[in-house]
């Protein structure tokens, strides 16, 4: 591969992609996601010699993070040649190797031994990448790595050649709360105001101040569901627009092109209509063989697709509760789109879904899966869904972390206790050590302790923009 690239082109495209070194302009966008936070500080931490790679899905904002990062760098007194910043994203970088850059690096910009943090976007396009980094982790002390990449580890070998040599950290779609600080948007409350800690805790006075004070964030919680969770979509006004790009730069990149290059998929035609399928399905009990008879092709494929569709970050994977560690089928889970947008841009859904009771269950559900998802992530939980098999009855997430158990049911719709509060009764009765559940309703009025539950455990119900909220500036560590 060395031959298609001479060292002088490659020179002139890595001084290019880092202006820093020559004092040139590099503007990056000031608000900050909470990778950032970690990624930085994971960067830092040269008590573990451990590179960090950053996956999420596309457009999520992981190069802006990086750039973020070096700029950061810099400001705490970094010498600028010490920062390589190298997007593997590139036409001609696909074809160079990762140590044919750094042999460039350190013959023509930084010496040998010399301290360097390596911001590498889109590590995966690189040949081999796994290998080289693991190889730089063991032999190449003096530089701190972070690679970015829209695709989880997509082999048995990459899983085993980052033991130990990579710590992954996940980046959703924005919160809601992101979403609004963003748009630059008037929140109302202050973020430790809604914790769900102190909401529980709050008098009924006090909850309905704070839904006074949110209540304009309801038309901007509809607008979330519609435009989606992207940092660019976030910002346009157009949902049609806001779908097209979401269609263009996520979902047919992933299809046609990663999951070609990363994974080898040739079929991907079948891995498109699998995809459509989840998005006509979502939230819904899927049965693989079921699935594979609806789409003409065998039952393997579609597990095989389903599982690469979740390394890709395009979906989200809830198994059945199970007790006692059991690991649960994946014949019978349900499967859910990273954002809820889009579902609505692949089946070219706009306005209208805010005004199907059904449609918009399940849009508010999704967005629902990705804030208890993220708020959970870091402490490595297991989420499902729970159903009985005798009565039907489901509960949307149930979250366990060792004896921690916390339900969640999500009832968005006029009066939703009338028949929505039996499945959570019937799984609290079935699990009494259950201590607190969730009922996400719609309305603001249905907001604090549910009295009366015929259960032990304390039931609080809130308005999904609410619960989103609290979970959103949680999980960004209430800045």
């Amino acid at each position: 591969m060395g031959i298609l690239l001479d060292k002088l082109e490659l020179a002139r495209i890595i001084e290019n992609t880092n202006p820093w070194w020559n004092a040139r302009p590099d503007v990056v966008p000031n608000f900050r996601r909470l990778a950032f936070r970690t990624c930085f500080d994971l960067l830092q931490d040269r008590s573990q010699r451990r590179a960090v790679l950053l996956s999420g899905p596309r457009r999520v904002g992981k190069s802006v993070i990086l750039k973020q990062i070096a700029h950061a760098l810099l400001a705490e007194g970094a010498p600028p040649r010490s920062v390589l910043y190298v997007s593997f994203e590139q036409s001609l970088l696909k074809l160079v190797p990762l140590r044919q850059v750094l042999d460039v690096y350190r013959e023509s910009f930084h010496p040998a031994g010399e301290p360097a943090f390596l911001l590498l976007d889109e590590i995966h396009y690189s040949p081999e990448w796994d290998v080289e980094i693991k190889v730089l982790v063991d032999q190449r002390p003096e530089y701190r790595i972070l690679a970015t990449g829209s695709a989880t580890n997509a082999t048995r070998g990459q899983q085993e050649s980052g033991v130990g040599r990579w710590r992954t950290v996940k980046i959703p779609t924005l919160s809601f709360y992101e979403y609004l600080r963003l748009r630059n948007k008037e929140i109302g409350v202050a973020p430790g105001e809604v914790s769900l800690h102190e909401l529980r805790s709050v008098s009924d006075a006090g909850r309905i101040e704070i839904a006074s004070r949110t209540t304009h964030l309801m038309p901007e919680f509809d607008r979330y569901m519609l435009m989606g969770g992207f940092p660019e979509t976030a910002q346009l006004e157009s949902v049609a627009e806001a779908q097209r790009l979401l269609h263009d730069d996520v979902v047919d990149r992933v299809l046609n092109r990663d999951m070609t290059t990363l994974f080898g998929v040739r079929s991907v035609p079948e891995l498109e209509r699998l995809f459509i399928y989840l998005c006509y399905h979502t939230g819904a009990i899927m049965q693989v063989r079921q699935c594979a008879t609806d789409l003409g092709v065998n039952r393997q494929t579609v597990q095989n697709f389903l599982d690469l569709l979740e390394m890709a970050n395009l979906i989200y994977r809830l198994p059945p509760d199970s007790h006692g560690g059991k690991l649960a089928l994946k014949g019978s889970s349900k499967y859910y789109t990273v954002d809820a947008a889009l579902r609505n841009a692949v089946l070219l859904k706009g306005e209208e879904v805010l005004r199907d009771a059904t449609e918009l269950g399940r849009v508010v559900e999704t967005t629902i899966l990705r804030h208890v998802y993220a708020y959970h992530y870091d402490r490595l939980p297991r989420l499902a869904y729970w159903r009985d098999s005798k009565t039907n009855r489901e509960v949307d997430i149930v979250v366990r972390l060792g004896d921690f158990v916390v339900p969640f049911e999500v009832k968005y719709r006029e009066y939703p206790l009338k028949d929505g509060i039996a499945p959570l009764a019937s799984f609290c009765q079935e699990n009494p050590g259950v201590s607190r559940a969730y009922f996400v309703t719609r309305r603001e009025v249905d907001f604090g302790r549910i009295l009366n539950f015929p259960a032990k455990a304390e039931v609080f119900q809130i308005p999904a923009h609410i619960f989103c909220l609290a979970l959103g500036s949680f999980e960004h560590g209430s800045a």
